[in-house]
């Protein structure tokens, strides 16, 4: 188990008396050490989606293409932007319900190659997922407005929206399509470098309320008494704090708690208020996205907007009841723990139902490949077991060994002479390299002397009576051939 020790910050520190006007105010200083603990059921969670996300960025590569399709050496050449550790064509065959191969032209008059395309089925599950984001429009137009409400000037940056689009379920095209179709909400404002914004045009109250604050008021109305909006902490098991960092655990939670939606432009950015607050807006974030886990440098690029100071990742070890940081695959990735048992996830986003169709696309299409290899399997197991039972004539052979110097046979009082090796017919031969595609049409051209040559070649010291020699290629095809033998009768 992995330990790591990080500093917090515990002390409450009063300012100097010569600052009247900031003697009210309190620091935290960094004086105790929490010790980081690896949750392995949560880093499950986020290792069993590692597949999933690397047939989405190939999905996702192909798509953008013009024309939905790109040639299959393009593709190879882009493996290692794309975290593609085979060759571009194995992926296409091990994932057959989504892309498949087909030959085109790049230019008009050049020679055919292979373009990657999709799939008729990933073409339909791509019609299903419009149908889903069509179902789900008010809960994306209510994130999308929850991270305008959150933000500094209600403004974000249009280019860190399309970055985070696939974390919080937004369509691809939610800037041209939702702005327009809700202009009381969203206006699209550009700048003269090119950079263009999305601010928020109208306040909807029933929006500024945080995941924490509408289960209090569920928890009221269902009990009958108050309950005061508070984080939930939930320590992984054998995790223990120690009595400095419970007391301070204590302390920070009977603090008032800040909506992430209140205006904090009074607050000092090193006070216990903001602190309530910066955990509030981490909360809400990370409530707001799909897998309820939000990678940390995806985070980092709204410190300006959500007004998160540089060292903001500590929030996520100092506070380690509500939070796990995990490090999997080298990235920091924030998790919250209330919406995961174990490993899996319990607070879903409808949304989600997206990824669930895609998933059944893929199993679908790792069984299929399954099925083909078990029945290629068997076939050729099935040939070899007929190939050994043909290799045992009905009747037994007596073959005779001869002398190196001698080219002949003694049978009874006659002298048998044994003929030299008939060459291979070339003909014959190329109908044999021919036969992965017509093997049943070439099999029943070939003559019986080129059969026995072609498939039952003996050296010529060795002699053959009469024989029958059978060619299975499925239970459609069975040719037989009679041959004469190389014996003189």
């Amino acid at each position: 188990m992995v330990l790591r020790s990080l500093t917090i910050s515990h002390e409450l520190i009063k300012n100097s008396k010569t600052s009247p006007s900031l003697n009210h105010k309190l620091r935290w200083i960094s004086s105790l050490k929490v010790v980081w603990k690896k949750d392995t059921k949560l880093d499950e969670a986020i290792e069993r989606d590692k597949r999933y996300n690397l047939c989405a960025r190939v999905v996702k590569e192909v798509l953008n293409e013009p024309g939905q399709a790109i040639p299959l050496r393009y593709l190879e050449k882009r493996r290692e932007r794309l975290r593609l550790n085979f060759k571009a064509k194995s992926f296409v065959e091990m994932n057959p319900s989504l892309l498949e191969i087909s030959h085109d032209r790049i230019k008009p008059k050049s020679d055919p190659v292979q373009f990657v395309r999709p799939t008729p089925r990933l073409r339909a599950f791509l019609d299903e997922e419009q149908r889903i984001y069509a179902e789900n429009e008010a809960l994306i137009v209510a994130k999308l407005c929850k991270l305008l409400m959150m933000a500094k000037d209600k403004v974000i940056s249009a280019e860190k929206l399309v970055h985070v689009k696939r974390d919080f379920g937004f369509p691809n095209d939610f800037l041209v399509r939702l702005v327009k179709k809700y202009p009381n909400y969203f206006r699209l404002t550009g700048l003269e470098g090119g950079k263009s914004f999305l601010e928020l045009v109208d306040w909807n109250p029933d929006f500024a309320k945080s995941v924490i604050e509408i289960k209090a008021q569920e928890e009221t109305v269902r009990t009958g008494v108050r309950v005061r909006p508070n984080f939930e902490v939930k320590l992984p098991s054998g995790m223990f704090l120690r009595k400095e960092m419970r007391e301070w655990t204590r302390d920070w939670l009977e603090q008032e708690y800040i909506s992430p939606y209140a205006d904090v432009s009074r607050l000092d950015q090193a006070s216990k208020e903001m602190e309530k607050r910066t955990v509030g807006v981490f909360h809400e974030l990370l409530s707001l996205s799909l897998l309820k886990r939000v990678p940390v440098p995806i985070l980092g690029k709204f410190c300006e907007e959500f007004r998160f100071s540089n060292a903001f990742s500590s929030v996520f070890t100092r506070h380690s009841g509500v939070f796990y940081l995990s490090l999997k695959g080298g990235i920091k990735t924030a998790v919250l723990r209330q919406a995961y048992k174990d490993e899996e996830l319990v607070d879903r986003d409808p949304l989600l139902a997206i990824k669930d169709k895609f998933l059944r696309l893929l199993e679908e299409g790792w069984e299929e490949r399954k099925d083909r290899l078990k029945m290629q399997r068997e076939r050729v197991e099935k040939d070899r077991e007929i190939a050994k039972k043909q290799q045992e004539p009905e009747e037994r052979l007596s073959i005779i060994l001869l002398p190196l110097s001698s080219s002949s046979i003694t049978r009874g009082q006659r002298i048998v002479e044994i003929p030299p090796p008939r060459p291979l017919c070339a003909s014959q031969y190329a109908l044999a390299n021919y036969a992965c595609s017509q093997c049943c049409k070439w099999v029943k051209q070939m003559d019986n002397e080129c059969v026995c040559d072609l498939l039952v070649r003996l050296p010529p010291l060795l002699a053959k009576p009469a024989h029958d020699y059978t060619v299975f290629v499925d239970e459609s095809c069975i040719v037989t051939f009679t041959c004469g033998g190389r014996l003189i009768r």
